[in-house]
């Protein structure tokens, strides 16, 4: 561990690191590529400037996303003896000022903040007969919430909607912009504030407030901002008025890896910084520690577009295997061969714990899920809730702080009372093969074994016994660094949940065109940032790299090609090879013929349908509809955008009762869109994919939804 000698904290710096380290003053702009050791690179810069006294360690405010990061940069800093150093989020560095300030400016209390913003939602759009149904709430919460962190009001929503592209289906941006007017004002009646208002909050404070303002510079002179390409323009608007008029500033971040922009993020303020900053300090960090030459080639190349990245990374690891990939002929296929895959890693030494299977939307996991399952590998889905705040992991802990004494009077090593107390809560020594909720609790609490199960490990290594309060002390210390455990199992992801982490091995599913750009991906930047989303995925692997889509959905319709973001890598042999035709056209005419005959009896009641309106449905016009309404929505969006792009009216694309027939049949492969009525082949050439890849998203919404 590195003293208060400031060459020693030098002294394992690459130059461009050191360059970051030693350049103390602001404003400094770190442009860091993946796996180039920024955290290392900004925590030694900072244990630097204490170490010298040209900062104070109370004086320093680093501010980054996530609990979890902010955990991180304060144990480093720790570590390296800058001791009294500020690391927080935004949202937590903005409430500590809030409530401290507020009492003081206002006479009062802060306002308690809202747990959950959905139910004044549902009552604005309540009051307006607005019908929303889950799926559309949280896209209304969503759509509130990049609203206010972009700096748009009610009264401004409407017209600033249309600039960005911005939507929520089946509801008119004035409609929008009347809820968002609704819920401030609940919110207000009941003197309460929401996340995003502890940032407008305490930015209004400070605007307002001169001697606030600079108490709060006087005491950050140094201000330092992770993961700036993610900042909004509410942050970046609060940082303006945390720094008053010092240049005492360093953002890093990369903008390669800004896939967050649907939320408000723009990495604008990090590529700008130099020009708002004239005579900024610009450091590139391109030297990456963490993937091998093959991997780094391979994530270089597809960024290597104009336009799409301005750094490129040089691997400093050895060289490994080269990068695999893999054409299947149906999804199923795919995912046995991605199972396959991990089986033969796993026999070759590498833990399950060190392997990640990542895809772009959560409909792609079951087939996934199935082939692991049957394989008996252990495999865990991450999702985006923050895991110490998930019920069962919260359970076991304040169990386990009530129970020690009496658990550890019952004798038996220490591993095995921590496995008896997860069993009392629902944990069994072999996974359940269901999936849904008993699986996401097992995972969690098996997660909470693994930290016992390695501390164990390590006092045995030391010749020293466990003991039950270690644990305890343990699983609370990484709670409160958000330090989430990995069990022993395969990691299943969604690529945006994927962000920040590595693993050894790293499986990409479904790479194919449709998905990843995503079909509703259709402006350029929508488009680029699908590529970036590609790039975050690939520089996820430290050595092994396997990239694979199918041809088909199921083994019949329409041929995929692979995602356009590979072309510069990929193999000769696959170039070329996917063609835009029907597949088994034969078995599709065949299908056709069977679907022609118009239905007969209403899916709904059975009984016999009037009219060929109603034959064509499927069911009585007056019956109730068998078809999910975020599906619908979706499949309106899709329409909507692709009509706009050919400047054709919406009906020449589908009409609306074809839109519901399709919704109504949830059709899985081309030959069932054929059997849908008023689909004929051209159409199903030309849509066909778009509008399964379509439904699959309408799928996973109504999942999350229920």
């Amino acid at each position: 561990m590195p003293g208060t000698d400031p060459e020693e904290l030098l002294a394992g710096l690459d130059p461009e690191q050191r360059e970051v380290a030693t350049a103390l003053r602001g404003p400094v702009a770190v442009i860091a590529g993946a796996g180039t050791g920024k955290t290392r690179a900004i925590t030694h810069r900072i244990a630097y400037g204490v170490a010298t006294g040209v900062y104070r360690p109370t004086s320093v405010l680093a501010v980054t996303f996530t609990t979890r990061a902010a955990g991180e940069l304060r144990g480093r800093l720790q570590q390296l003896g800058a001791h009294g150093v500020q690391a927080r989020t935004f949202h937590s560095a903005a409430l500590r000022q809030l409530q401290y300030f507020w009492p003081r400016a206002y006479g009062s209390d802060v306002p308690s903040v809202l747990d959950n913003r959905m139910s004044l939602v549902a009552e604005s759009a309540g009051r307006l007969r607005v019908r929303v149904d889950t799926a559309r709430l949280r896209d209304l919460v969503s759509e509130i919430g990049w609203a206010k962190v972009s700096n748009v009001r009610p009264e401004d929503y409407a017209r600033l909607a249309e600039q960005h592209h911005r939507s929520v289906a089946t509801i008119e941006p004035d409609m929008v912009a009347r809820i968002f007017t609704g819920y401030e004002e609940a919110k207000r009646d009941r003197g309460r504030i929401d996340f995003e208002d502890i940032l407008l909050c305490t930015a209004a404070l400070i605007s307002d407030h001169p001697d606030v303002a600079e108490q709060v510079r006087r005491t950050y002179r140094h201000l330092v901002v992770d993961e700036y390409q993610d900042v909004s323009p509410l942050q970046e608007a609060l940082l303006t008025l945390w720094r008053g008029d010092s240049q005492e500033i360093c953002v890093v971040g990369d903008p390669a890896q800004t896939i967050h922009s649907f939320a408000g993020a723009q990495p604008s303020f990090l590529t700008g910084f130099p020009r708002r900053f004239s005579d900024a300090t610009v450091v590139k960090l391109v030297r990456d520690y963490r993937s091998t030459p093959q991997v780094v080639g391979c994530a270089n190349a597809v960024m290597s577009v104009a336009g799409a990245s301005s750094l490129k990374l040089v691997a400093q690891r050895p060289d490994g295997p080269q990068v695999s990939f893999v054409e299947s002929s149906d999804e199923a296929s795919e995912a046995s061969g991605v199972a396959e895959w991990v089986e033969a890693q796993h026999a070759a030494g590498v833990e399950y714990r060190d392997l990640a299977v990542l895809y772009r939307i959560n409909a792609q996991s079951p087939p996934l899920e199935q082939a692991l399952a049957e394989r008996g590998i252990p495999y865990l889905v991450r999702s985006g809730e923050r895991f110490y705040e998930r019920p069962e992991v919260r359970q076991t802990l304040v169990t386990l702080r009530t129970q020690l004494r009496a658990a550890e009077s019952e004798g038996g090593s220490a591993l095995d009372q921590f496995k008896a107390l997860l069993g009392a809560l629902g944990w069994t020594e072999k996974s359940p093969e269901s999936a849904g909720a008993v699986r996401e609790r097992w995972e969690s609490l098996a997660a909470l074994l693994s930290v016992a199960e390695d501390l164990a490990a390590a006092r045995t290594a030391a010749g020293l016994p466990l003991t039950l309060a270690e644990v305890s002390a343990e699983l609370d210390r990484r709670a409160e660094a958000q330090h989430v455990p990995v069990a022993q199992g395969v990691t299943v992801s969604t690529l945006h949940s994927a962000k920040g982490l590595e693993w050894e091995g790293v499986a990409l599913l479904g790479v194919h065109e449709g998905t990843l750009p995503f079909v509703l991906a259709t402006t350029p930047e929508e488009v680029t940032e699908e590529r970036r989303l590609l790039y975050v995925g690939m520089t996820r692997a430290m050595s092994l790299l396997r990239v694979s889509w199918s041809r088909t959905r199921n083994g019949g319709g329409n041929v995929r090609k692979p995602s356009r973001f590979l072309d510069p890598v990929l193999p000769a042999s696959y170039k070329g090879s996917a063609a835009n035709g029907v597949g088994s056209s034969s078995a599709a005419r065949k299908g056709r013929g069977r679907g022609a005959v118009l239905s007969v009896h209403c899916r709904s009641c059975g009984k016999g349908l009037n009219d060929a309106a109603e034959r064509k449905l499927g069911r009585h016009t007056d019956c109730p509809s068998t078809f999910d309404e975020v599906t619908l929505d979706l499949l309106r969006e899709w329409r909507r955008q692709e009509a706009a792009s050919a400047s054709l009216p919406a009906y020449c694309v589908f009409t609306d009762a074809t839109l519901v027939a399709i919704a109504e049949a949830r059709p899985r492969s081309d030959l069932d869109l054929f059997r849908v009525q008023g689909i004929g082949k051209l159409k199903v050439d030309k849509y066909g994919e778009q509008v399964l890849s379509v439904l699959a998203a309408g799928e996973e919404r109504a999942s999350a939804a229920s």
